[in-house]
């Protein structure tokens, strides 16, 4: 099964096409504003580059947040739009959860955070049991001395969040926070096509026209609509 994965609610996004047999191709987009005007010409070249069609896809996956709302809102509509144009089953992938798989088999507790800015971080806990990702704690937007609190025991630290708060980590837990590989603290487009091959495999999809993003609080936008009520 070929799965082209979408990654576009962290800064670091991108697409990504895998299969069983493993990685064909992924492109990364490092974007401070959007993804709208790269994310497509992104998705042409990685399908040029691997020889590869739309028509020989078998699914899509898609990270559905949280993240950056406008990010979400783009990725979202590419992958729904490219599957309702080509029939194409559809699954969206939880992003702390795409980037917990990060870091398999690894023995301590997992804490993806992203800067969700308002002095918050988006954040999760996961722990790998055997070759399986249990979820200790859902996705939540705290302010980081809130997340500290609910430490108990040595943690990896990965995410965007961690170049904003890792002084902060580092001198309130001491050891008990841990940090991996640059290269192996963000979310990428490979990780979710895996965990979206996983869902397809299983005869598991999403209907394009409900799948939402996952924000967690409420837009800029929404917050005004409420302050004028």
């Amino acid at each position: 099964m070929l799965v082209l994965g979408i990654e576009t609610s962290t800064r670091q996004g991108g697409a990504a096409l895998l299969s069983e047999k493993g990685l064909l191709g992924e492109t990364f987009l490092d974007i401070a504003a959007t993804h709208s005007e790269r994310l497509f010409p992104a998705i042409d070249h990685l399908l040029a580059s691997t020889g590869r069609s739309l028509e020989e896809i078998d699914g899509l996956a898609v990270a559905i947040g949280p993240g950056s709302f406008t990010g979400l809102r783009i990725g979202l509509s590419t992958a729904k739009g490219l599957a309702l144009a080509t029939g194409k089953p559809l699954v969206g992938v939880p992003t702390l959860e795409a980037m917990a798989w990060n870091l398999p088999f690894c023995r301590h507790p997992i804490c993806p955070i992203l800067d969700a800015r308002k002095k918050e971080v988006y954040c999760a806990l996961f722990r790998f049991e055997a070759e399986n990702l249990r979820r200790l704690m859902e996705d939540a937007a705290l302010t980081p001395q809130a997340l500290v609190e609910r430490i108990e025991e040595q943690t990896v630290f990965l995410g965007d969040g961690v170049k904003v708060y890792g002084d902060l980590l580092i001198e309130r837990l001491k050891e008990k926070a841990l940090f991996p590989p640059l290269a192996r603290r963000v979310c990428s487009a490979a990780l979710v096509a895996e965990l979206g091959l996983k869902r397809l495999l299983k005869g598991e999809q999403d209907d394009p026209i409900g799948l939402i993003p996952r924000y967690i609080r409420p837009s800029e936008a929404e917050l005004r609509r409420s302050a004028g009520r």
